[in-house]
């Protein structure tokens, strides 16, 4: 059983539609702790984190907006999540934007070089987040943590990051919607994109077992960074960057399925939730569904609903 720690990370510098701030609030009333309880894993909440006192940082592209927070967030992320994982929890951080993971993925990744591990990455998004401070034209920094991960250059205000991982231990998965700028960079770094033309050819089961069974093999830790969006907006509205085409309610509880029977993840973010887009908290509902998959509920244990 798993000892679940979970992280506030009520971050909304990383884009500019506000709402995302609320997002852990919303996961603890649609009851995230209480359904990974259920599942006889124990929870601890070590709350909200806050921004340190910030430093100057700056980028020489003028459409950057929010630097100096978003790297704060990102110095206090990692060390959160690299104490989570060093006390044997298994961190889930609940935002806050996408721009979280620059950090979550950066405790993860210290502590797997501590450990000896190799660190593997899930990134299921309807977007690569591959540009980098100098690309992105909307300079919104929620676009850019698969870029900071895999090690690219233009992240000089952000701390380095501990150990880049390798375009072989990524997996972009449920991708459908790319910069051509970012396309440009995936190729040359040889990352493989597992948009969802290749989920529609081959299935929904087939690529993620064949990448889990790399982490398998390689002893690896496992980080999973879920963004609303994975989902198609007609069942999860409470996002900012809607992308039709999503995966759908029984398709992503086979991936999260998938994940528990694998036994191989080792933190969790959960990130893009705007309460203040959502109807009547569906999505919020949906996405503690989602973890309850992962840490093991199965598909005939979901009670029928009242019409």
């Amino acid at each position: 059983m798993a000892n679940c720690i979970l992280i506030g990370a009520p971050i909304d510098e990383g884009q500019r539609r506000p709402g995302c701030l609320m997002g852990p609030a919303a996961f603890r009333v649609a009851g995230l702790a209480a359904a990974i309880r259920d599942l006889g894993h124990g929870v601890t909440d070590w709350g909200d984190l806050a921004l340190p006192e910030l430093r100057e940082a700056t980028c020489p592209n003028p459409a950057v907006h929010s630097l100096a927070e978003v790297v704060g967030w990102t110095e206090v992320l990692a060390d959160k999540v690299e104490d989570a994982l060093a006390d044997g929890g298994l961190p889930v951080v609940m935002g806050g934007d996408h721009s979280l993971a620059l950090g979550s993925v950066a405790g993860a990744a210290a502590h797997a070089k501590r450990e000896g591990r190799p660190l593997f990455l899930l990134w299921l998004d309807a977007h690569s987040d591959f540009h980098t401070p100098m690309t992105t034209t909307s300079g919104n920094l929620h676009g850019t943590p698969v870029a900071y991960i895999a090690g690219r250059g233009d992240f000089d205000a952000f701390p380095p990051f501990p150990a880049p991982i390798p375009a072989g231990r990524m997996c972009l998965y449920g991708i459908r919607s790319v910069d051509p700028a970012e396309h440009s960079a995936l190729l040359e770094h040889d990352i493989a994109i597992t948009d969802m033309r290749v989920l529609d050819e081959h299935g929904i089961v087939a690529p993620l077992r064949a990448f889990l069974e790399r982490v398998e093999a390689e002893q690896g830790m496992l980080h999973v960074s879920l963004d609303v969006d994975f989902l198609d907006p007609s069942i999860a509205p409470a996002v900012g960057t809607t992308v039709p085409g999503g995966t759908t309610f029984r398709e992503a509880h086979l991936v999260m399925e998938l994940l528990h029977e694998s036994g191989l993840v080792t933190s969790l973010d959960l990130v893009e939730l705007n309460p203040f887009l959502d109807d009547r908290g569906m999505t919020a509902r949906l996405m503690v569904d989602l973890v309850g998959s992962l840490m093991g509920k199965k598909v005939f244990d979901r009670p029928t609903r009242s019409k």
